[in-house]
């Protein structure tokens, strides 16, 4: 057991500016972490995982095998921080909650913010919720329940629900002492709210202004009207599109009332924006977007099936067109040999327009009054691309087959498929969004059925028309 000691405290020992995840990765740090919790040791423990950061304890738990990942938090007790389980999967994060007595996660859950806690909640079910709300004080399932009750991905399920409101007749040196000597404060604010005695929002007092003001100014007397304010109802990725074309740190959150019920800040909607962007990326690849590396093999097949299928459909479609001209391929077998290149360097074309079109929807760019210059844009876009790549593929046709009339029918089909996949790429997302479809989502097999179809069918029909 020494010599295990030793090990672990070994695996402690970190280089001069080394960083935590730089430990994590060492040779034999997680090895000493799961020498611990399975003997047992909570000093040992403590004494690896003492230093790290919320996110890097979140990477070491990830690190670890399943079965010891709970072990690990029941083992610390109340020295686990469990803000780290915000950094983990959703399936992840809800295997090892499920695994934990209910008043592990309960005395967990008390020293939290309160949008920590329910990131944490909010993906288990209705029963094992109740049932870790039920050993929360009153005034604290009371602020938990309001935020769960909003609708998800809406501002009021993000806020913070701690925060510093203050009655404007108050004095600078009033509202210094309240932050010095009170407790129960909010760890991290950027501000103080004013508010009147309803709690209707009437600004902010920045914390540098505060502390730059004479002890003896009014409040009221240096209050900033919020400009900013969000709604509780806002979708969040609207809100993160605010944070980020206005540069916020925090921005106050209201009711229909407009009496302030939490604040938002930056490293929630840092959050926000990594989440929007990697639904999107996955859509465009036809995974859903709350897919993760720890989901089940079924699960995984299940979500996948649909777009395979919808992939499947354009593919015999793209078939058939090959079909009408079979008689003219087996004359010719290079237009069977030429053919795909012309569907291929289609897709790609209209694969781009695709994403940088739903790209900008999403972020607001692309909206209807630039939207026929855009389009005016790709299309000439297309058709220069279409124009080069036909010139570069009538050359490599005439100097692999010596027919230059083939040349000049794969160039104009190549022409004609640039041109449709650029105008595809761009009005289907625009069509998409305007029906209130999500484009993400549902661009990629109306752009790839396009393209292939025009594709061959250009190909084989100027073929079959020239020959």
């Amino acid at each position: 057991m020494r010599e295990e000691n030793d090990a672990a405290r070994s695996a402690h020992v970190g280089r001069e500016g080394e960083h935590d995840i730089d430990r994590i990765e060492a040779p034999g740090f997680v090895e000493a972490v799961v020498g611990a919790i399975e003997a047992g040791e909570r000093d040992i423990l403590r004494s690896l995982i003492a230093d790290l950061h919320e996110s890097d304890l979140g990477r070491l738990i990830e690190a670890l095998p399943p079965p010891d990942r709970p072990r690990m938090i029941e083992l610390l007790g109340a020295d686990f921080d469990f803000t780290a389980l915000t950094e983990l999967d959703e399936t992840t994060r809800v295997r090892i909650l499920e695994e934990l007595s209910t008043q592990t996660v309960v005395e967990g859950m008390r020293d939290l913010d309160s949008d920590d806690a329910v990131y944490i909640l909010e993906d288990l079910g209705d029963a094992e919720k109740q049932e870790i709300l039920a050993g929360l004080s009153v005034p604290e399932r009371a602020a938990l329940q309001r935020s769960l009750d909003y609708p998800e991905e809406s501002a009021g399920r993000r806020m913070q629900t701690e925060f510093i409101a203050l009655p404007p007749f108050w004095t600078v040196g009033q509202a210094l002492d309240y932050i010095g000597e009170t407790e129960g404060l909010p760890e991290v604010f950027f501000e103080v709210f004013i508010v009147d005695p309803t709690f209707r929002l009437s600004g902010s007092v920045p914390l540098d202004r505060l502390l730059r003001t004479k002890r003896g100014t009014k409040l009221g007397e240096v209050v900033t009207p919020d400009r900013h304010v969000v709604n509780v109802l806002d979708d969040q990725e609207d809100v993160a599109r605010i944070f980020e074309r206005y540069n916020l740190i925090s921005a106050p959150v209201v009711d229909a009332a407009g009496r302030i019920v939490g604040v938002l800040t930056v490293d929630d909607i840092v959050d926000v924006i990594q989440e929007e962007a990697d639904e999107d990326l996955k859509a465009l690849g036809g995974v859903a977007g709350d897919e993760e590396l720890s989901d089940s093999f079924w699960y995984i097949a299940k979500s996948r099936f649909a777009w395979l299928l919808l992939n499947l459909i354009a593919a015999n479609l793209a078939s058939f067109v090959i079909a009408l001209f079979e008689n003219e391929l087996q004359r010719m077998v290079a237009l069977a040999v030429l053919m795909p290149i012309v569907a291929s360097q289609g897709g790609n074309a209209g694969t781009q327009t695709m994403t940088v079109a739903v790209r900008a929807l999403a972020t607001r760019e692309l909206k209807p009054s630039n939207a026929r210059r855009i389009v005016a844009r790709e299309l000439l876009v297309g058709l220069f691309n279409g124009v080069v790549f036909a010139v570069i593929m009538a050359a490599v046709v005439f100097a692999r087959f010596g027919v230059m009339d083939l040349g000049f029918v794969i160039g104009l089909a190549m022409i004609i498929n640039l041109v449709a996949a650029a105008l595809g790429g761009i009005l289907i997302p625009l069509t998409l969004d305007r029906l209130k479809v999500d484009p993400a989502v549902s661009s990629g097999p109306f752009v790839t059925t396009i393209t292939d179809v025009v594709g061959f069918f250009a190909f084989l029909g100027i073929a079959s028309l020239w020959f």
